[in-house]
């Protein structure tokens, strides 16, 4: 037995676990390498960014009451439309969550009578309250503000035909959503993001085409924005905030569509000039440099999570072999036994609170109990290592994060090693 094998075993990994997800990896070393080219070209993007906007060490300065002329907040927002290839940006920590950032970008731009589309399906549960699908106090439906949705067709294409039946004179915003949420659809890939939107502005020109870009940054060398999307965005405790970012969220964008988020942010006549940083710009930058590297290490812990659970006979979207377009693997276990199990494994291989067991609960936000696995340095943060399911059918699970593979890469084992403790799985003859 070698010294990392023995390592896991301490660690409570069995031999037969660690052999099966060795013999696993041995199979993916070409794909592995392959993802270093989106890396490298996504690192010198941002690099570049960086260095085109004269990032210095006055950015990571404080500011702390109204924060005006922040100098580091500002140029931040330079550096984010640069590498999303965008007019404008608003980039804050007091954009509390993507959910808040999705509202605040669809509040801004939407007025009543105004008509919100959504062509590809549901969009994730948090937002159903925010437009007013399930009621929930001040939803956009509450301002009159309606919603139409066109679902996807079963094979995960466009419904052409009933999306240009549901264009008309109110419609005025498209909400896109690029990542799958607690759905066991396909990830649309930045590629079919721009056919829709090509699609969408063939019928109704200046119609707002915004896309949901959570879990999706760094995926591919094109965003959202370079095929046509007038706002994208994320929360900066998934991708672009690299594991450092300890809040905050993004929308980039059109000059004009920025504007008006940032006086909903703030408030009408002050907008951008309002919003100090309290010393977290070092933080955002450093985060942002590093995000590359780090969806590099959660996509090869997603491909390694497919191919195991793959092997296993469940189902995985996306399955072992298919291109990447985001950084979650749904693994559909099938019952709540084997969610509960795949959960108590990631939180087992947490760095923080890996001796908390956890338990489905009734989360703000969504229509069924959720189980939560995130043992992080920054709470709730979906770039390090987590799991997470609503205890609803099909008792799908969906993993994402590792800052670094090695984590992602143990997480896995330990989440096979409770379905395989808890007799759920066997990995005889696999």
């Amino acid at each position: 037995m070698d010294n990392l094998q023995q390592l896991y075993q301490s660690m409570g990994i069995s031999k037969e676990v660690y052999d099966f997800g060795m013999k696993i990896e041995d199979t993916l070393k070409e794909r592995f390498h392959a993802i270093k080219a989106t890396t490298h070209y996504n690192q010198l993007k941002v690099l570049k960014a960086m260095q085109d906007n004269q990032v210095s060490e006055a950015c990571f300065s404080a500011s702390t009451g109204y924060g005006y002329n922040d100098l580091g907040r500002d140029k931040l927002e330079e550096v984010y439309a640069s590498v999303f290839h965008t007019e404008a940006a608003l980039v804050r920590p007091q954009i509390t969550c993507g959910t808040h950032a999705l509202a605040l970008a669809l509040a801004a731009n939407t007025r009543p009578g105004d008509e919100i589309l959504s062509p590809v399906g549901k969009p994730y549960d948090t937002l159903e309250e925010v437009i007013g699908i399930r009621s929930s106090k001040g939803s956009l439906a509450e301002y009159g503000i309606t919603y139409a949705q066109v679902d996807l067709q079963r094979d995960g294409g466009f419904d052409y035909d009933n999306i240009k039946k549901a264009i008309h004179e109110k419609t005025k915003l498209v909400t896109i959503q690029r990542s799958k949420g607690y759905q066991t659809r396909p990830t649309l890939s930045v590629e079919r993001i721009g056919e829709l939107i090509r699609f969408v502005k063939s019928i109704k020109q200046d119609v707002i085409c915004m896309v949901d870009n959570c879990y999706g940054e760094f995926v591919e060398t094109l965003e959202p924005s370079d095929v046509g999307a007038d706002m994208v965005v994320g929360s900066l405790i998934k991708n672009p905030g690299g594991g450092l970012a300890p809040i905050g969220g993004y929308i980039a964008g059109r000059a004009d569509l920025i504007e008006m988020c940032a006086y909903r942010l703030t408030s009408p006549g002050l907008g951008k000039e309002v919003g100090a940083t309290l010393g977290i710009n070092g933080s955002l930058y450093q985060g942002l440099f590093l995000a590359p590297t780090v969806v590099e290490a959660a996509l090869k812990g997603a491909i390694f999570a497919a191919n195991i659970y793959e092997r296993l006979g469940f189902s995985v979207v996306p399955n072992g072999s298919e291109s990447r377009h985001d950084i979650i693997q749904a693994v559909t276990l099938g019952t709540p036994e084997g969610v509960v199990a795949f959960c108590e494994g990631i939180q087992a291989a947490a760095p923080v609170d890996s001796h908390v067991v956890p338990e489905p609960w009734a989360m703000p936000g969504y229509d069924a109990d959720v189980i939560m696995a995130a043992g992080a340095f920054v709470s709730g943060s979906s770039i390090e290592l987590s799991a997470d399911g609503p205890m609803k059918e099909p008792y799908a699970v969906y993993f994402q994060g590792g800052l670094t593979y090695e984590h992602a890469r143990y997480g896995i084992l330990c989440s096979l090693q409770q379905l395989v403790n808890k007799k759920l799985i066997t990995l005889t003859d696999c």
